[in-house]
């Protein structure tokens, strides 16, 4: 496309059109004027083993059960209500956070591996919201994960790498089973591993809530404890179970997946440019001493104040997203866009990459600039990105849900890691490299960085 001088595109794959776009301006007439249009999912291998067979909301294609499950999500458990219920949950993962660092700034090496903490950190928070626990098994008294928790994690993240990865069997369904790109081995593999840590846990629930039900007995306690149990007990009309188990196995898995990889990617990213750059770094450290000080810990209550590191985040969601194309929409029906004719059944990829890293629209685009966030006349620099200049919650019908979610998770991240210690690159080495991995857009190498804490010792829990 950058060849031919294009922001939109269309590639044949069997008798499937993918339809690519790389123009803010075309992306906004796709999601808002035809939003209704192109807000279905096309079906493929991967989603529908994700999905437990389309029974969630993000994967599923647009119909009923996805309207289902959509209410169920946005009026049960991304409400502003249920988002300030569970704020101590977060707040005791971001301290965990703090804890694990701080222990490991004390090893031998004082090295962390970054990606290490960032995705183990979003992995226990959306444990402890929807499971009440950090651990599956023992917990450890560093802070750190277990075999366990590393192993569900990893799972969560095959299973973002291989859920619209490029699969031929999606294009030709008569390839199916030939498992001829691989891909099907490790989407079983995924979860597999996903649902022995899950099912046990969704079981019992399941068991405790509807047992006292069937003898209509009041169960020890009424209330939800959790995210978990309010999918257990949201009843329907009839005041009967709404959600079958099938269900609550598979949105759990989805609301999983959906939560780990834009917060730690952003602030692996982010951490990485501001050790190349100590003067952005030292910027998001005074405005963090400014606004918070150094006598407490980073709130949530803080996020409307600290301009700067969400400009960073920003950035590092414009020049580093975690994946080239965000999920693809279908189009149900024909349409007319931007002068175009998009047939019914196409599949529109939004390029996260041609969107963040368009000249047309940034000014040095490879450069990370968090000042370029900044617009006169706003006084609080938010995530969201409306105008589609790059990506990060999307909008319209399939956008993310949970902005507010996903907002607080990756502003505490970055905020309390760069609050909590001084960063460097590890000895002997002059910058970290910014080469991208070849299979996604994470950083090649994990990042390990010397991190040395900057605040009383009090502090660290």
């Amino acid at each position: 496309m950058k060849e031919i001088d294009t922001d939109i595109a269309c590639v044949q794959l069997g008798n499937v059109h993918v339809i690519p776009v790389t123009c803010p301006e075309i992306a906004r007439e796709f999601l808002k004027k035809h939003d209704a249009t192109v807000s279905s999912r096309p079906t493929s291998m991967a989603a529908r083993a994700f999905s437990g067979g389309y029974l969630t909301t993000i994967l599923t294609p647009y119909g009923n059960q996805w309207k289902k499950m959509r209410r169920v999500l946005v009026s049960e458990i991304i409400s502003p209500a249920r988002h300030h219920w569970l704020t101590d949950r977060r707040t005791e993962e971001a301290d965990n956070l703090i804890k694990y660092i701080y222990n490991r700034s004390k090893s031998s090496s004082k090295t962390v591996n970054v990606r290490t903490a960032t995705r183990q950190y979003t992995g226990n928070v959306i444990r402890k919201l929807m499971f009440s626990k950090r651990y599956f098994q023992e917990e450890r008294a560093d802070g750190g994960p277990t075999v366990a928790e590393e192993e569900h994690v990893e799972a969560i993240f095959t299973i973002l790498k291989y859920v619209y990865a490029f699969c031929i069997s999606d294009y030709f369904p008569w390839l199916v089973g030939l498992d001829l790109d691989g891909h099907e081995m490790f989407v079983k593999e995924a979860v597999k591993t996903v649902n022995n840590y899950h099912d046990p846990i969704i079981d019992a629930r399941i068991g405790k809530w509807r047992r006292f039900g069937n003898l209509n007995m009041e169960p020890p306690s009424d209330e939800p404890h959790d995210l978990l149990d309010v999918l257990v007990t949201v009843k329907d009309s009839e005041g009967k179970p709404l959600l079958t188990p099938e269900e609550i196995k598979a949105q759990v898995t989805e609301i999983m997946f959906a939560t780990v990889d834009n917060p730690s990617n952003a602030v692996e990213w982010a951490i990485t440019e501001m050790i190349n750059q100590p003067k952005i770094l030292k910027t998001a450290m005074d405005e963090l001493d400014r606004v918070v000080g150094k006598e407490r810990l980073v709130q949530e209550y803080d996020i409307p104040h600290l301009n700067y590191i969400k400009a960073c985040i920003r950035e590092a969601f414009r020049l580093h997203p975690i994946a080239p194309f965000n999920p693809p929409h279908m189009a149900m029906s024909d349409a007319i866009v931007a002068g175009y004719f998009i047939p019914k059944g196409s599949h529109v990829l939004l390029s996260r990459l041609g969107l963040g890293r368009n000249p047309k629209v940034w000014n040095k685009p490879l450069e990370f600039r968090p000042e370029r966030h900044f617009t006169s006349g706003s006084t609080e620099v938010h995530l969201t990105e409306p105008d589609l200049r790059f990506i990060s919650f999307s909008t319209g019908r399939r956008g993310c849900v949970a902005p507010m979610l996903g907002t607080a998770m990756t502003v505490m991240l970055l905020a309390r890691m760069v609050q909590g210690f001084n960063w460097k690159a590890p000895p002997n080495v002059m910058s970290i490299s910014l080469d991208e991995s070849p299979e996604d857009l994470s950083l090649a190498h994990p990042l390990v960085a010397h991190a040395e804490p900057r605040l009383p010792l009090y502090l660290y829990p």
